[in-house]
Parts: structure tokens; sequence; C-alpha cells
């Protein structure tokens, strides 16, 4: 397998430890639980979407695991404004938030919160159990360029995180790069489901999830590899990533730097495991495979 030589890295804006991120949505809802995560051995860490008000999300049950990942429908619960006071023993660590809202009004009112207290800011424009939000957004490219550019314009790096739920990812991705992004994300989960055969009703109490885990991981290759022919700001591939083996295929893919979600449910440890596989001093530059695949 290549390896890559460590150090720090610079994609979209922020400056990272290494080329591994803790994904949107998971451990990411207080300071200690993202400080803890970041002396685990990841590069940066992204919050739980925050949003313009205070949610409760979905009636349960939220979370199923099933073959090969795990289907959620959380519904974005979020503590609003009230989450800015978690980042103040953060300062100076690299922490991107991830935001929502329902118009560009309510992104750039939400984003205004973090400019002095993050990173970056990560569009969630992608989840896809939350009406009003998210999909419902981010597959149409007029509101996916409107909302970019609304939070671009505050100046603090500005990143896109995509859905895999549409027909042609590259055009949305386009139009966050026309809105300004610094970086896009792809992807969130994959819509979907499962029936309980013995009550004969969805386990979900939103009946409708997410799947993430390896099971996305092709799809999300592939979301990656069609935004880096169509797009010429970074990608941050996301989606079913476990290995350092994953990581290089993201990056041969266009990827400059990866999130990982699903796999820390396993392994806390997962970011080191896989940074001592991934990184060695007789390594390569990382810039010499990104998106060495396309020929």
């Amino acid at each position: 397998m290549v390896t890559l030589y460590p150090g720090p890295i610079e994609v979209g804006g922020v400056q990272l430890k290494n080329h591994l991120l803790l994904a949107a949505g998971i451990l990411g809802t207080t300071g200690a639980s993202l400080a803890r995560i970041l002396a685990n051995g990841a590069g940066g860490v992204v919050t739980k979407s925050i949003g313009p008000d205070p949610k409760e999300g979905h009636p349960g049950p939220c979370l199923i695991v099933v073959d090969g990942g795990i289907i959620n429908a959380m519904g974005l619960p979020n503590p609003s404004a009230a989450f800015v006071d978690e980042l103040a023993a953060l300062k100076g660590e690299p922490v991107v938030v991830s935001i929502f809202g329902g118009t560009p009004e309510e992104f750039r009112t939400v984003a205004d919160w973090f400019v002095d207290r993050a990173s970056g800011l990560e569009l969630n424009l992608s989840c896809p159990h939350a009406e009003g939000y998210g999909a419902s957004i981010g597959s149409d490219p007029a509101l996916v360029e409107e909302c970019t550019r609304a939070v671009a314009a505050l100046g603090l790096p500005t990143w896109v995180k995509l859905t895999p739920n549409v027909t042609d990812i590259a055009g949305i991705g386009a139009a966050a790069e026309r809105g300004g992004a610094d970086a896009i994300v792809a992807v969130n989960t994959v819509k979907a489901m499962r029936i309980s055969t013995s009550l004969r009703r969805p386990v979900l109490g939103n009946r409708f999830g997410g799947l993430s885990g390896k099971a996305i991981f092709p799809i999300a290759i592939r979301c990656v590899y069609e935004l880096h022919e169509a797009c010429s700001i970074p990608i941050i591939g996301c989606g079913g990533v476990s290995t350092a083996d994953n990581v290089v295929e993201m990056l041969m893919a266009g990827a400059s730097a990866v999130e990982i979600g699903s796999a820390v449910i396993d392994d806390i440890g997962i970011f080191a495991s896989i940074a001592d596989d991934l990184y060695s001093h007789d390594g390569i530059d990382a810039r010499e495979i990104v998106g060495c695949a396309h020929g």
C-alpha cells in the first residue's frame, strides 16, 4: 500500500494536523468530546450540526445497526446558539463547525456566531431526514449557491457537505464552487430504511433515515471521482472510511483529506490506528496521488 509522508496540511483554508477529520454528528456535541478525538489522533474535527433554533430531533428509535453500517434519523437535535460556549476550550484547534438553516439568511445568522471561534464552517446541505433542511435544500443548485455565498461572504473558510441522493452531484458541487465554497465534503448519508417484520412497521421513529458505514464507501468514491472532474476546489471524502487503504483510495479518486464517522463507534482510537498504517517518513507527498485515478 502507498504510504504518505506525515505532517500538517492545509485544505480549503483550514490548517489540519493530518488528513483525518472527525465527521459531523459523531461525538461532536461537546467541547470535551471534540478534544478527546483530537487527543486520539484526529487531524481536525467537525462538530454536530448547529441550527438557528434549538431542536429536540425525531422521536426514537433514532439509530439501528445493519449489515455494513448504521441507519440514523436523529433529526438534527442541537442546542443552537448555546453551543458557542462549548468551543471556548478549543481555541486554536482545527475545529470546523457544521451549520444548517432553512434559508440563506438563516445560514448566515448561524455562521456569524462562530466567525471568531472556529477554523471553518461546514454547511450541512445534505441531511436526508430533516424536513425543510439539509438535502431538501442541497438538491437545488440555485439554493446551494445562494446559501454558500451568504456564508462565504463572512470570510471564514467555507466547506459545503453534499448529499449523494441526487441525480447530478457534480452539478451541485459546481453550484457550491460558484457560491464561493473553499472545499466540498462528499458525502452525507444515503437515504434508507428497515422494516420490522414482527411489528409490521418501520424500525425508525421517523421511518426513513440515513445509511452510513462501510456499505456506502463505493458510493462515496464515485461521488468524489465525479466531483474532482467537475470542480477545481478541494474535496474532503466522507462515507465508510475505516482503513488507511480507504484513505489512499479516496485521495486517488480526488479527495485531499477524509472525514471518518461511523468507524469511530467501533474504535475511538481509529484515527491513531489509521495514521500508524498511513504515514511513514519514507512515504510520498500526498499531493502526488490526489486524483491520480483519473489518468
